[in-house]
């Protein structure tokens, strides 16, 4: 049974770290919290794979900040409430049963108060100039 867990936390693993690739060009769709994510599993599912991880520079750049600081970028942080907003939205709307639907509400509404006021905003690195 510990197989086939771990299988699947390494394949769930590999899909997050797709979709965190396609965060990173697509501006709609956040990478931080899907490498995130491919970090988590790959520590549960296998520890070569997520040594392997932790030495890219996906991790160095998306991870390491995010988790070390508890702070995202600006942009991040706009595409991560951005996709929050639809995924609660869709949700919302497809879900037929009333209190199901306040819940997602409140579990909404918690995200978003998190990410706002919870998750601090890091500065963008000083660019140096010629002359400075």
């Amino acid at each position: 049974m510990k197989k086939i867990i771990n299988g699947i936390c390494i394949g769930l693993g590999f899909l997050c770290i797709g979709l965190g690739v396609v965060g990173i060009i697509l501006p709609v769709l956040p990478a931080t919290p899907f490498l995130i994510l491919t970090a988590v599993l790959f520590a549960k599912g296998s520890e070569k794979f997520h040594q392997w991880f932790i030495k890219t520079s996906l991790y160095e750049k998306y991870v390491v900040p995010a988790m070390g600081k508890k702070a995202m970028d600006k942009s991040s942080k706009i595409k991560t409430m951005i996709t929050l907003f639809i995924i609660f939205s869709v949700s919302f709307i497809l879900v037929p049963i009333w209190y199901v639907k306040v819940i997602i509400f409140f579990v909404a509404m918690f995200h978003f108060y998190y990410f706002a006021f919870k998750v601090r905003t890091a500065k963008p690195a000083r660019e140096v100039v010629k002359g400075d």
